[in-house]
């Protein structure tokens, strides 16, 4: 890049001086030719009036004045074109001609005339003839082409060094923001590029580390998911394989109804693993009314006997007028089992489960039952007091646009979720 800034600046200023040297020296040619021919015409008219008494007498001038150079010969031409005395062609040439005819006058090629007429009243009796070579005005151009080549060199020289400077100035964050691009692309997610004064350089930047923070952000979320989704697998197998234990302690309990109660652990353990992948592979959807009353008797169907067996009560309730808020089905069946889970493990008593409205916005499904209550700090799952199941609750309701709260005496866990899906990352937490 650096090359490409210099190569174009100079590019863009030997044009300039090219556009403006050309006509400059052009310029400069025809003035130095108009002096030389000013000078010339002036030697010329000197010298005519020098002679002039001796030519209307018909005498040859003894001498006839000098230019002011070596390189100017002067010469005095009589009435028939002849010459009568000084350097010049022994016949008049054009511009002698054409004075004694018309008063008029040219060069020859080569040379550079001037012509004066000697007159006596109306009549040209001679005529005075100044020339000096054309190489003559381009000797004297020379230098002052030289000094305009030399001028422009410099001016080249200090826009390559302004230029260079330049692109150091424009190169360096932008070496600076591909090696942190690289880094990015290396794993390191602490990229956060410092702002560089230009306005277009450091709105890069501001996106290269707010795509950083993000990238990181993901995984951790992602590595964060997995453990908790590790979790929720891990409950159905340890039924499973208490199951399978027992009834290789005591091949009696190997009856039908265990066989089918395991086949139905099996079952829901694919469909959680199926839910948990669905859930981690989704970004973006439609929003799609999720069946609440399904999901009651899903819950009630799985849980109940559980409960049961555990010699605890489980009820199921909602108000059939409840409207369905949007949301992922299999992200509430997951937050819905990892809370009945947390009742199951770390509550007591009767577990109930109920649907409500939460004002004119939101629904609400509560899961309650009478042991010590879960506090707010708990959601949180760090503390490992509630085991991870919480914690991704807690991250799948966030993702959907809800939130859970949590309260003791009695002990609830609540769901809210949104019935307008959410816009702009927007969610119940944000109120």
């Amino acid at each position: 890049m650096r090359r490409r800034i210099v190569r174009l600046t100079l590019v863009a200023v030997g044009v300039t001086l090219v556009l403006f040297g050309v006509p400059l020296a052009v310029g400069l040619e025809r003035y130095t030719v108009a002096q030389q021919r000013e000078s010339l015409q002036r030697i010329a008219d000197f010298a005519a009036r020098s002679v002039y008494d001796d030519v209307v007498h018909d005498r040859v001038p003894a001498r006839l004045p000098d230019g002011r150079d070596d390189d100017t010969a002067v010469a005095l031409y009589d009435s028939d074109g002849d010459r009568t005395t000084g350097d010049g062609p022994p016949e008049g040439d054009e511009g002698v001609d054409r004075v004694l005819d018309r008063g008029l006058s040219s060069s020859p090629p080569g040379q550079l005339v001037a012509v004066s007429p000697v007159t006596d009243g109306d009549d040209v009796v001679g005529v005075v003839r100044a020339a000096r070579p054309a190489s003559a005005v381009w000797s004297s151009l020379v230098p002052l082409y030289l000094g305009m080549v030399a001028l422009a060199g410099l001016v080249l020289v200090a826009v390559w060094a302004l230029a260079m400077r330049l692109a150091a100035h424009l190169s360096a964050p932008l070496e600076s923001m591909a090696r942190d691009a690289a880094r990015l692309g290396e794993g390191d997610f602490g990229v956060r590029p410092a702002p560089t004064g230009i306005g277009e350089l450091d709105r890069v930047g501001s996106a290269l580390g707010h795509t950083a923070g993000r990238l990181d952000d993901l995984l951790a979320r992602e590595r964060a998911f997995s453990a908790e989704a590790s979790h929720q697998l891990r409950t159905p197998l340890a039924g499973l394989r208490l199951r399978l234990e027992s009834a290789l302690d005591d091949p009696a309990l190997l009856r039908p109804a265990t066989v089918e109660d395991g086949l139905a652990s099996v079952d829901r353990l694919e469909r959680t693993i199926d839910e948990l992948l669905l859930l981690a592979r989704e970004r973006s959807r439609d929003a799609v009314p999720v069946d609440l009353a399904r999901l009651f008797d899903e819950a009630q169907a799985e849980w109940g006997d559980r409960l049961s067996r555990a010699g605890r009560s489980f009820s199921v309730s909602r108000d059939g007028a409840l409207p369905d808020p949007p949301a992922s089905a299999a992200a509430v069946r997951q937050i819905v089992a990892a809370l009945l889970d947390n009742a199951v493990q770390h509550g007591a008593g009767a577990v109930a489960l109920t649907a409500r409205e939460a004002g004119p916005d939101a629904v609400a499904v509560d899961v309650a039952d009478e042991g010590p209550g879960v506090a707010e700090e708990d959601l949180s799952g760090s503390d490992g007091r509630r085991g991870l199941g919480v914690a991704l609750a807690r991250r799948l309701a966030e993702a959907e646009g809800g939130r859970l709260t949590a309260r003791r005496s009695p002990s609830v866990v609540t769901l809210l979720l949104p019935l307008e899906p959410a816009r702009d990352g927007r969610s119940l937490t944000s109120f």
